[in-house]
């Protein structure tokens, strides 16, 4: 019997749309539902486009219960972040544990917690001259980037590098490694 997902996206949702690529022919995993609580959020068209429902809510949708209800009611297995930026509610971890994925642009536990994420985590990175960055996937529990790590890549951070550049190659190993990592998380 396949595993659905239900996938959580704030902004662009391009790690979104690039699961959905990965498992579009996959009996053992279906991408069922979006859920989505940003309104001006690209992943809403990417939703249209890919003909993946959707559902958006609010922050007290959120920590009353309502969107594990939605969830339970679209019979889902697993939860996976993708650029989702809010905390966790610990009803909805209580009802799915050991199975939210999240993916974070840093290599946890640097550049991890409330208030980084995306170019914040970029700038933190060239602003602290690191010379390497890369990506972190780890099970998600009630506080910010502190979930157990399932998987870290890395890259090279160059001196002359913008948070531009570091973003770009982060998200070359995001889009290479999530999909892959889900599926061996899932199906173990």
């Amino acid at each position: 019997m396949s595993k659905n997902i239900a996938i959580f996206a704030s902004g662009s949702g391009s790690n979104a749309e690039r699961i959905v690529e990965y498992f579009s022919d996959s009996t053992e995993i279906n991408v069922k539902l979006f859920l989505c609580n940003n309104p001006q959020a690209g992943v809403i068209q990417r939703a249209e486009r890919l003909n993946i429902p959707l559902v958006m809510f609010n922050r007290q949708q959120f920590k009353s219960g309502k969107v594990v209800d939605i969830l339970k009611e679209n019979e889902i297995d697993w939860v996976i972040l993708a650029g989702f930026l809010w905390l966790v509610p610990q009803n909805v971890v209580e009802a799915f544990p050991n199975k939210i994925i999240n993916i974070h642009p840093a290599l946890l536990p640097k550049f991890g917690g409330k208030g980084m994420y995306g170019h914040f985590v970029h700038e933190a990175v060239v602003e602290n001259k690191e010379t390497e960055s890369g990506i972190t996937i780890h099970l998600v529990n009630e506080h910010y980037d502190e979930g157990a790590i399932i998987f870290q890549a890395s890259y090279p951070v160059l001196p002359t590098d913008l948070p531009e550049d570091v973003a770009k190659k982060g998200q070359v190993l995001e889009h290479k490694h999530f999909p892959e990592v889900i599926e061996k998380a899932i199906l173990g």
